[in-house]
């Protein structure tokens, strides 16, 4: 089994669900703007899409978070990473993790060096939106889904994680900032974030 990565990048939610799910893989680095593997292969004839996360098992090649990190709860079933299928509860997850693809959407333009700043503007906004909904689900609950860490906790941890890069004040939402700092402290999160060589040395703090 491969993981296509990029440090960072959504895949990091991907990584850290492997991780969790005590699977065994190997990690193949992606340069997403040379379109080029670690290895020097073309990543597009790999991945028409040229988007991580890309999940190669048994040499057959899955994409889009929701769907590559389901495959990767449904390898370990015993972990408990996500109920089993045809559930209510599983249909729950799965609709975390629309949910979660949609806020990472929104997240794009910021990663944009040319976006218009009306664009960025707006784009924070609906970002600040959807983090405010977050809080207020976080406010009885330990994970995003109840009491049990699942494969959508992988997933938003990665979005909030973002906030640093982006300078947006995780801390006005303390729900969320201390599940994240919960989170960021699990073996398998701290394992991946450390081969990809991010691992977390501070968080963001307001200045002004």
């Amino acid at each position: 089994m491969k993981l296509y990565y990029s440090p960072g990048a959504s895949s990091l939610a991907a990584h850290v669900a492997l991780r969790e799910a005590g699977q065994e893989f190997e990690l193949d680095r992606v340069d997403l703007k040379a379109n080029r593997t670690a290895a020097g292969q073309d990543y597009l004839l790999i991945n028409e899409k040229g988007s991580v996360p890309a999940l190669d098992v048994d040499g057959k090649l899955w994409t889009e978070s929701p769907v590559v990190l389901q495959i990767i709860a449904d390898l370990a079933p015993a972990r408990g990473l996500a109920p089993p299928n045809a559930t209510v509860d599983r249909y729950r997850v799965q609709e975390w993790l629309a949910f979660l693809a949609r806020l990472d959407k929104t997240y794009e333009p910021l990663f944009v060096p040319d976006t218009p700043p009306v664009t960025a503007v707006r784009a924070r906004a609906e970002i600040a939106q959807q983090l405010e909904y977050l809080e207020r689900v976080m406010v009885d609950r330990g994970y995003l889904d109840g009491e049990t860490f699942s494969v959508a906790d992988c997933y938003l941890f990665v979005m909030l994680r973002w906030c640093e890069r982006f300078e947006i004040d995780r801390q006005v939402w303390p729900n969320l900032d201390a599940y994240y700092l919960k989170v960021q402290d699990r073996p398998g999160v701290q394992a991946a974030l450390a081969a990809e060589g991010v691992l977390e040395t501070h968080r963001f703090r307001r200045t002004g």
